[in-house]
């Protein structure tokens, strides 16, 4: 690799599929990737909101256009790919970012609950990762980020009342692993990153028993929750040629709490 490190970040001529990007993190990972100088696609479930971010891309210099998709329906997920196709020639990075949590107790789950969450969650990921691989075969490699959580059980945390989301976050650690070394021969680097508690709008039910959310917090080592941002420079490393030799890997930005 004979680049001067300042190049190392540069994703001039890249293209960039973010799930989950009408806001929070996904929002936020958009911006990185366009100052860095990919070219966007804003994809979530409601484009009105998706078409907001895309004017925040270009008022910020960047280039983006805004595709609706839910990442649950194989159909949805493969017309979002093929537009991508038709309007930027393929895909070079993948940030599988949509998700949702319902924090339920365990016995008032509802089968639907249990589906909804693992179709985002992990099915969702899955759908976007072949669709998107497909086409980075075509370019000669690329790199998918798969955004989990630290709230993912073994080699994270267990987190009450979210059996679904911590069995969906679970599985896309490794799913990761299994996709790295099965799409290495691709040249398609695929890479976890596990947030702890961030600033979000998914937070909002924890946020609402401050008190819980103060005892959480002061446990941690940095003693606040992240920013969605610190999150977007992870996404940004994993998705440049900084990590050129990273594949099948987990990144915790989680302030500490796994060294606890």
């Amino acid at each position: 690799m004979k680049k001067n490190f300042k190049d190392l970040f540069n994703l001039e001529g890249k293209v960039a599929v973010v799930t989950g990007a009408r806001r929070g993190m996904g929002r936020t990972h958009c911006f990185a990737l366009a100052d860095a100088g990919a070219r966007v696609v804003v994809s979530d479930i409601d484009k009105k909101e998706c078409e907001k971010v895309v004017e925040e891309v270009r008022e910020r210099g960047g280039e983006a256009i805004a595709i609706e998709c839910d990442v649950s329906k194989k159909e949805e997920v493969d017309a979002m790919i093929e537009k991508t196709k038709e309007e930027y020639e393929g895909v070079d990075i993948l940030v599988n970012n949509a998700g949702v949590v319902d924090f339920k107790n365990f016995f008032e789950l509802a089968e639907e609950d249990w589906d909804r969450i693992i179709n985002i969650n992990l099915k969702g990921y899955f759908l976007c990762a072949q669709a998107a691989a497909e086409v980075m075969k075509e370019k000669g490699g690329g790199s998918i980020i798969n955004i989990g959580s630290v709230a993912m059980g073994q080699s994270g945390i267990g987190f009450p009342n979210a059996v679904p989301y911590v069995t969906s976050k679970g599985g896309v650690a490794g799913m990761t692993e299994a996709l790295a070394v099965d799409l290495a021969i691709y040249n398609i680097r695929v890479n976890l990153i596990a947030p702890g508690i961030i600033e979000t709008p998914m937070i909002d039910p924890v946020k609402e028993d401050e008190e819980a959310l103060k005892s959480l917090t002061e446990k941690l080592p940095l003693k606040r929750m992240g920013l969605p941002e610190e999150i977007s420079a992870g996404v940004l490393f994993l998705a440049s040629d900084a990590s050129s030799y990273m594949t099948g890997s987990l990144m915790n930005i989680d302030g500490g709490w796994l060294a606890i």
